[in-house]
């Protein structure tokens, strides 16, 4: 469980405000990576599409997932397993584009957001970069994710 880091606090003495802003789009990116979609009844759209697929088989000659009919119910599945694992969010046909499009629609402090995704198969993980700046201090944002791969 993701515990996140809103951008006030409630105290005896009133509401504070989190001084620690890239502390709080951290946890909120991260919350974005590993929540699976469809999870979330008030947002069903919150989360990752990658996290639905983890007990699926994992191409690595390819870099794809490959259908085995068990994506759940809700999962809109054109499409799906052509998207390339490693790659950026430059490229269309990759998981990389579709966690920017949730990054950019849910985290809104951040802007000119790129992500990266990099399979190693030597180590069986994912590497996610998610860049841009951050809105309020012009400042460069970078977080990195590590997921092992599921097969």
């Amino acid at each position: 469980m993701v515990n996140l880091n809103i951008p006030i606090t409630i105290t005896k003495n009133g509401l504070l405000k989190n001084q620690d802003e890239k502390k709080a789009i951290n946890e909120f990116v991260e919350a974005i990576i590993t929540a699976k979609m469809f999870d979330t009844p008030a947002d069903p759209d919150f989360g990752f599409i990658l996290n639905n697929l983890r007990f699926e088989i994992f191409n690595e000659n390819e870099g794809v997932i490959l259908n085995s009919g068990e994506t759940g119910e809700g999962v809109a599945v054109e499409g799906l397993y052509d998207k390339k694992v490693s790659g950026t969010s430059k490229n269309i046909n990759t998981f990389a584009a579709d966690l920017k499009e949730k990054v950019t629609q849910y985290e809104t402090r951040l802007e000119d957001t790129n992500v990266s995704m990099t399979y190693i198969r030597e180590e069986r993980q994912i590497y996610i970069t998610v860049k841009g700046t951050v809105k309020s201090t012009k400042e460069p944002y970078s977080y990195t994710h590590v997921t092992r791969v599921w097969n």
